[in-house]
């Protein structure tokens, strides 16, 4: 068994050449790329900014000896926008963790159904996840409620930002079923799928043959 991180080095909006969804959905399909880029930088400077928030509890609480009250829930809070938040940006370009065990023992049209079931099985609980955290949300909103420190910031905040992160994957998902319905697997960001760290290491001895999705792959020395 193995981790592919980054299962598709080759995005959809990185191909120009390749279909994309026609009519709405296609503008649908424009506008979630365009605000996943944004979202991702926003993403990055949220991770910077945790990082600033811990160094400046770091210094207050050691160095200079005073408690610190807002720093490590600021940090938390920061965090899950950014997990959240760019989750669908980062699925966009298939770089989440993905398991390919199978990879290698199924036929080309096996592993293209395979692909597609796994986006509709990851879309269905990312669809409950998304009910979960804006009944969460609507629940800390009405009863006012906040967290037990004794900073206290309210807990509709970070149930926001895991209920918005879980919707705008959601429809990440379904955008990427459907292209995969109408176009296959490799118009909906699955091209060049890797098999974990191994098959990285081993491709210079590795000799040139047919890949999952039935196209010949050269040996790592021939690319």
């Amino acid at each position: 068994m193995s981790h592919g991180f980054d299962a598709a080095t080759a995005p959809p909006e990185a191909r120009g050449d390749e279909p994309r969804l026609p009519g709405l959905l296609g503008s649908l399909d424009r506008a979630m790329r365009l605000l996943n880029r944004v979202i991702l930088g926003i993403g990055g400077l949220c991770l910077v900014a945790a990082c600033l928030v811990l160094t400046h509890s770091v210094v207050v609480r050691y160095l200079l000896k005073e408690p610190t009250e807002w720093q490590d829930e600021m940090a938390v809070f920061l965090i899950i926008g950014a997990t959240f938040l760019s989750a669908a940006g980062v699925q966009a370009k298939r770089g989440h963790v993905a398991i390919e065990a199978l990879t290698g023992l199924l036929s080309p049209a096996a592993n293209r159904v395979r692909l597609l079931l796994a986006d509709v099985i990851s879309l269905a609980f990312c669809l409950f996840f998304a009910w979960k955290s804006w009944s969460l949300d609507h629940e800390a909103w009405t009863d006012g409620q906040v967290s037990q420190s004794t900073w206290g910031p309210p807990l509709w905040i970070p149930y926001t930002l895991m209920a918005v992160g879980m919707s705008l994957l959601c429809l990440q998902f379904a955008l990427q079923t459907a292209e995969a319905l109408a176009y296959g697997p490799r118009a909906a960001g699955w091209a060049k799928p890797k098999i974990g760290l191994g098959a990285d290491l081993n491709t210079t001895t590795a000799p040139e043959g047919p890949d999952p999705m039935g196209r010949t792959v050269p040996a790592k020395g021939q690319r």
